[in-house]
C-alpha cells in the first residue's frame, strides 16, 4: 500500500512558474502551513524577489521549463534545497492571448503549444522520478476550463489545456502503484493576475471573451487564493484518496 501523503509541515514543495499569479499565491500558502518551498521560474530578478518575500523556507532555481536541460537541473536544484519534493505545481501559464484560428499563423499555432504546453509536462515529467525514489507525492497541474470547453478564439490554447488534462489523468493511472498522485487545476478567468491583465488590455478579441464570461461568475469573481487554498487541500493527507481528478474552479462561469 501506497505511504499517506506527509503533513504539510513536513512537505518540500517545487512551483513551476512561482514568480507570480497563482503560483506565488501557493507558495504562500504552503508557507503559511509550515512546508518548505522552491520557487522554478524563469525570470530571475522576480523569482529572487518572490523567494525573499517568503521569508527563509523558500528557495529560488531559475529555469526555463521549455528546455528539458534546464528542468532536469531545476528539479536537480529544488530536490537538493528542500531535501524531497512531496508535492509539484505546475503552474507554467499561457504566453498566448486567444484568437481565432484564421488569423493565428501557422508559425503561432508551433510556438503556442511550445512555450505553454511542453513546459507543463517537461516539469511534471521531471519531478516524477524523484517522488517515486522517496516512496510517492503529488503533482499538481494548472490547465484551464479551455481544455474542458470549446470556445471561440481557444482552440489551440484549448487544445494545450486538454492535453495538460488527459496527461495528468493518464499519469495518475501510471504512477498510482508508486504513491503518487496526480491532479488538475482548471480555472477560467483569475483575477488579479499578469495573464488576465493581459488578457483584458492587449487583446482585443480577448477582451471581449472574458467581458462576456465575468457577469457569468455568479458566486463571486476567481482570485489566486483560490486555486492555492485548493492546491494545498490536494497536496495534503485528507486528499489522499483523490486522483486524476481535474477541479474546476470559476465562480459559476459554467459547470465543467
Amino acid at each position: 500500500m501506497a505511504a499517506e501523503p506527509r503533513p504539510l509541515r513536513e512537505q518540500g514543495v517545487a512551483i513551476f512558474g512561482g514568480s507570480s499569479g497563482i503560483g506565488l499565491a501557493a507558495a504562500r500558502a504552503f508557507v503559511a502551513e509550515g512546508a518548505r518551498v522552491a520557487l522554478i521560474a524563469r525570470n530571475p530578478e522576480r523569482g529572487a524577489a518572490a523567494a525573499a518575500s517568503l521569508g527563509p523556507a523558500a528557495h529560488f532555481v531559475a529555469a526555463d521549463c521549455a528546455v528539458p536541460a534546464e528542468v532536469a537541473r531545476a528539479v536537480a536544484g529544488a530536490h537538493a534545497a528542500l531535501g524531497r519534493i512531496d508535492t509539484a505545481l505546475v503552474s507554467t501559464g499561457t504566453t498566448h492571448l486567444p484568437e481565432l484560428l484564421f488569423r493565428q499563423s501557422l508559425e503561432d499555432v508551433a510556438e503556442t503549444l511550445r512555450l505553454d504546453l511542453a513546459p507543463a509536462l517537461l516539469a511534471a515529467r521531471g519531478v516524477l522520478e524523484p517522488m517515486m525514489a522517496d516512496g510517492g507525492g503529488t503533482i499538481l497541474m494548472v490547465a484551464s476550463d479551455a481544455g474542458k470547453l470549446a470556445t471561440p478564439g481557444e482552440s489551440v490554447i484549448g487544445a494545450g489545456m486538454a492535453a495538460i488534462i488527459q496527461f495528468a489523468r493518464t499519469l495518475a493511472l501510471e504512477a498510482k502503484r508508486n504513491g503518487v498522485r496526480a491532479n488538475v487545476l482548471t480555472p477560467s478567468l483569475v483575477e488579479g493576475t499578469p495573464l488576465t491583465d493581459r488578457l483584458m488590455e492587449e487583446g482585443r478579441f480577448s477582451a471581449k471573451l472574458f467581458a462576456k464570461a465575468r457577469p457569468k461568475a455568479d458566486l463571486g469573481p476567481t482570485y489566486p487564493e483560490d486555486l492555492a487554498a485548493l492546491a494545498v487541500f490536494l497536496a495534503s493527507p485528507a486528499a489522499a484518496r483523490i486522483t486524476g481528478q481535474a477541479i474546476s474552479v470559476n465562480g459559476g462561469i459554467s459547470a465543467a
